[in-house]
């Protein structure tokens, strides 16, 4: 008859340098799908959007590794939440709007804006690219 046997050692400290520090290759993975996902994200963005867009990776309350994106444009809650329908007025009293329809000026005291729809680039960019 013919045996085979074997043995493995556990390193305690390889193990948890694999998992909890920034050069071990949980961090590496991770950075490497926050990074795919930004990109993705900056190509989805509408305008000049994507240009404020940021990822990175941090630390959660327990120590595990988190990735964060940021949009730091002052329209991304209007972009990905849409607005209801509204009116916009002039910003001084007594003013008027002054807009270009179909190249002919138009001036107006009020107008009913109907709302936009969310565009949610970002949840868009996540199942895209993961």
């Amino acid at each position: 008859m013919f045996t085979v046997s074997t043995s493995f050692e556990l390193s305690r400290g390889r193990i948890e340098r694999m998992l909890r520090l920034p050069d071990g290759i949980v961090y590496r993975n991770m950075e490497r799908r926050v990074r795919r996902v930004e990109a993705e994200a900056i190509r989805r963005a509408p305008g000049s959007m994507g240009r404020t867009i940021r990822a990175q990776i941090q630390r959660g309350p327990g120590g595990e590794f988190r990735g964060v994106i940021n949009v730091r444009h002052p329209a991304a809650l209007y972009v990905t939440g849409g607005t209801r329908p509204h009116q916009i007025r002039p910003r001084r009293t007594g003013g008027v709007l002054r807009f270009t329809v179909g190249g002919q000026v138009v001036y107006a005291r009020l107008v009913n804006h109907p709302g936009t729809k969310p565009n949610d680039f970002l949840r868009q960019a996540l199942r895209a690219a993961l």
